[in-house]
């Protein structure tokens, strides 16, 4: 009944109503102009409503000021007789209402909008408006208002429409409770009804639901065929429960209900789905012995059947069989015996009957080069895999499984013939498959290793290009091969900025290869563009990516040889605060590198930085740096890193650097350094102290050489006996009476005693030579 009534359907022309596409404004669509204000983006037919009654003028109807005004008729006229080029087609009128309900929320508003949008609804509207729904609860919105509202009368046609949308969306108990509600509104069931019902509770697993519902026919007082059985045997045979099948079976024989062709044949794909060979066989036998001959529906199942069950000699016996009763093998059969013989190794055989069943005509599809592909490709036969891929192309047939590019394009690369293998791109391009950044990546890694590197870096242009990578529905990441290959060979080659642009995306990603982020830090130091270099390298620390000491030693080279010591000092702290250990030879490029610019304080921190990790060779820099922090009068900062220098095992040479400042005229420092040696015992040349107090006393600082010659003497040393008489005198003529009586009595041989801050004052006998 339903057949006939969607066969009518299909005959009958779209309905447009008169009025409702004409160009006046009073027509009944401009009452929705105010609230159709959302539009779909996403439907190619989407508009604006008010653009259905407005035509283009044209330049002859456009108003002159020296020819008067055109009276509002006239202008209509004009606009109905004087369209350009030819008329757009009229939008069908449950178009309208599906793109209404899809744009709008469901509310009264939008109620009105199509109560007063449509004149009268009628069966052929209902179904269609039913079946355009952008999705099920449009449509069951739909379907309950019309009805709740009194616009129409829903029949049985209406309701089956609704029952199948809904059991398609999953909405089963709508559904079920739509079919239950159908006697109260005077509209009869039907078996077809109740098997859509059955069959949509066991496509979403709900196998006891289907059970209820085909026990209850016969409580309703619903006649059961064979038809309904058929469909339960699906359910609970698609769930492995092959004994409920069994006896729902006898039931059906004891209700005199005869077993069809399509019965038998579920029933058996079912019992092999189960993996029960021998009930299989039992019914196999019982389906012949009703007289019910198998035809090739029956064959294809039974093939794979035993496909399913590795017995693939049973399989060939079936498929000979078919073939001895003059019942034509078609696509399926042979695909399913390809498919056997895959699984099994046996790819000699599963091309064999690829070209067998070329041979007698039969056209592959989808399936059978999805299903024969593999197995070429584990095979290693690519010369047979790049053939029918050449056919596929050719017949414009796409595998259902697109991961067999993946297969192909590895395996071509593995057999060495990389033009095979970039035909296996340009192939999925020509079957507008999506390429993705994995396909590229194989393709890329193998350029790599076979040095065609400008094969490589094509790819990468077009890869970066089209943001491939970045594309969102992408699934196919490149791996890190992949990447890190041509990564390293354009930051070896001069063009790390490439290789930035590709990583960059990578990044995008989620990607944070140490080995990529190294390989860039490399190539922009060796072209000499550190700043960039330092980049990456910040975005490592940022995110915990790991580094390795070499890039970093190259980081600092190139900072050095822009002369930039400064971001390379910064470079090496941020080396060792992430646990690398630079060697004496960094320490010293770095240190030389800061003298040369005169940055002092910030070598002298290098250098203690070198000593506290340990590292003494190459200190031939330490005494320049201490000379200059003397003469630059950061004087406590260089003892500091003597005193640092020797607790290392470093040797200083004090009397060098006493002798430089001497002769320099930096005579406080040559005084603190002098004082800071004699404090802890070091031994001098005697010349060491004389030219310090020579340059205090031609400095005029006689008190201070006073003091350090006193100190110079309690500590057991005999020096500067010329000088005694000359500074005696000084003191006198300056009025330091006392030091020059001191030093008087020194003269004469007295002993004198020499004070010590917070302890106890000893004698000591000085002897002065």
């Amino acid at each position: 009944m339903s057949l006939i009534s969607r066969l009518k359907l299909h005959h009958m022309k779209p309905r447009v109503y008169a009025g409702f596409y004409g160009v006046s404004s009073r027509s009944e669509i401009n009452l929705i102009k105010h609230f159709c204000t959302t539009i779909s983006t996403d439907d190619p037919s989407s508009e604006t409503l008010s653009s259905i009654d407005q035509t283009p003028k044209t330049a002859e109807e456009t108003p002159k000021s020296d020819v008067g005004s055109v009276s509002k008729g006239e202008s209509v006229e004009k606009q109905r007789n004087f369209t350009r080029g030819k008329q757009r087609n009229p939008e069908k009128l449950e178009d309208i209402i599906c793109r209404m309900m899809a744009n709008r929320a469901w509310t009264t508003r939008l109620q009105n909008s199509i109560r007063n949008l449509v004149p009268k609804f009628d069966e052929f509207l209902v179904m269609n408006v039913l079946e355009n729904a952008r999705n099920a609860e449009h449509a069951l919105q739909f379907f309950r208002w019309v009805e709740r509202s009194g616009l129409f009368k829903h029949n049985r046609d209406t309701h089956m429409k609704i029952i199948e949308i809904l059991g398609r969306a999953s909405k089963l108990n709508h559904a079920r409770c739509i079919l239950m509600d159908m006697p109260g509104k005077g509209v009869g069931w039907d078996e077809e009804m109740f098997v859509v019902l059955i069959d949509s509770y066991g496509k979403n697993g709900i196998v006891q639901e289907s059970v209820r519902i085909f026990q209850e026919m016969k409580e309703l007082g619903v006649e059961r065929s064979v038809d309904s059985y058929d469909a339960l045997f699906k359910v609970i045979l698609r769930r492995g429960r092959y004994m409920m099948a069994k006896r729902y079976f006898n039931k059906m024989l004891e209700e005199g209900i005869a077993p069809t062709k399509h019965t038998f044949n579920l029933l058996l794909w079912g019992f092999f789905l189960c993996r029960k060979e021998e009930t299989a066989n039992r019914f196999y036998e019982d389906m012949k012995s009703r007289g019910i001959m198998p035809d090739v529906v029956t064959y294809n199942t039974l093939i794979n059947g035993f496909y399913r069950l590795d017995k693939i000699e049973e399989a060939e016996k079936l498929f000979v069989e078919m073939k001895g009763r003059n019942i034509a093998p078609t696509v399926i059969s042979y695909t399913t015996m390809i498919k056997g013989y895959v699984s099994l190794g046996k790819v000699e055989d599963a091309f064999r009957m690829f070209e067998e069943m070329k041979g007698f005509g039969i056209r592959p599809n989808a399936v059978t080069y999805t299903t024969l592909l593999p197995g070429l490709c584990d095979a290693m036969k690519m010369s047979e895999a790049q053939m029918v891929l050449k056919e596929m192309v050719d017949r414009h047939t796409s595998p259902k499984d697109n991961s067999i590019f993946i297969k192909l394009l590895t395996c071509q690369c593995k057999s060495g013939d990389l033009d095979a293998a970039a035909d296996v791109l340009k192939a999925m391009i020509r079957l507008s498959i999506p390429t993705e950044a994995g396909h590229y990546g194989i393709l890329i890694e193998n350029f790599c290793k076979t040095k065609a590197y400008y094969r490589a870096v094509n790819l990468l242009d077009k890869l970066v290009e089209k943001e491939i990578i970045l594309r969102p529905q992408s699934t196919l990441d490149m791996e890190p091969s992949s990447y890190n290959a041509i990564v390293e060979y354009l930051c070896n080659s001069g063009q790390t900025e490439k290789a930035e642009t590709l990583f960059r995306q990578l990044m995008k990603k989620g990607v944070l290869d140490p080995v990529a982020f190294n390989n860039l830090i490399r190539g922009h130091a060796k072209e000499g563009n550190p700043e960039a270099a330092f980049d990456i390298q910040k975005i490592m620390i940022k995110r915990g990516v790991s580094s390795e000491a070499d890039s970093y030693s190259l980081l600092i080279s190139s900072f050095l040889e822009k002369c930039e010591p400064a971001d390379a000092k910064v470079v090496l702290d941020s080396m060792i605060e992430n646990g690398h250990c630079p060697d004496s030879g960094l320490f010293r490029m770095v240190m030389e590198g800061l003298l040369k610019d005169e940055r002092i304080q910030t070598a002298s921190r290098v250098m203690k930085t070198m000593v506290e990790k340990g590292v003494y060779e190459n200190m031939d820099l330490a005494a320049n740096i201490l000379e200059a922090l003397l003469m630059r009068g950061h004087v406590e900062e260089a003892l500091g890193r003597i005193q640092l220098l020797l607790q290392g095992g470093c040797g200083v040479d004090i009397d060098n650097l006493l002798s430089v400042l001497s002769e320099k005229g930096k005579t406080i420092a040559a005084l603190k350094l002098l004082d800071f040696a004699l404090e802890r015992d070091f031994i001098l040349d005697f010349s060491s102290y004389d030219k310090v107090l020579d340059s205090l006393l031609a400095a005029g600082k006689t008190l201070n050489a006073h003091s350090i010659l006193c100190k110079i003497l309690n500590k057991g040393v005999a020096t500067y006996q010329k000088g005694l008489e000359s500074l005696i005198k000084t003191l006198n003529e300056e009025g330091n009476t006392k030091q020059a009586d001191t030093l008087g009595r020194l003269l004469k041989g007295d002993k004198i005693i020499s004070p010590k801050k917070g302890k106890k004052q000893h004698k000591q006998e000085i002897v002065v030579s």
